[in-house]
């Protein structure tokens, strides 16, 4: 073999090598920007997520006062309706009372 045909055989190589490469760098560069954009993707929904759990959160708390005030409101009406019914019975005895003494 001359060196010619050596060096048109180097050559051959050096540039298939040089060609790998290229579809190598350019196939990273793709992957790169396919993980930049799975990345995006996730973060965005990642901030999707967030938000939906503070508004969430935010209802929750609004249910809560509410029920707390409900209760609230309940335990006055048992308060008021107890009330009544010992006022009631008071005047149910005082009536009784009179009327054993007449």
């Amino acid at each position: 073999m001359t060196i010619d045909e050596r060096l048109n055989r180097l050559e051959h190589y050096t540039a298939g090598l040089d060609e790998q490469a290229r579809k190598d760098r350019e196939e990273s560069r793709q992957l790169w920007r396919e993980t930049q954009r799975e990345i995006l993707t996730v973060s965005r929904k990642l901030n999707d997520l967030t938000e939906q759990f503070l508004l969430f959160q935010e209802r929750a708390e609004e249910r809560d006062r509410q029920t707390d005030e409900r209760f609230r409101q309940t335990d006055e009406r048992f308060r008021q309706t107890d009330e009544r019914i010992q006022t009631l019975v008071s005047a149910i005895g005082e009536w009784m009372r009179k009327d054993r003494e007449s």
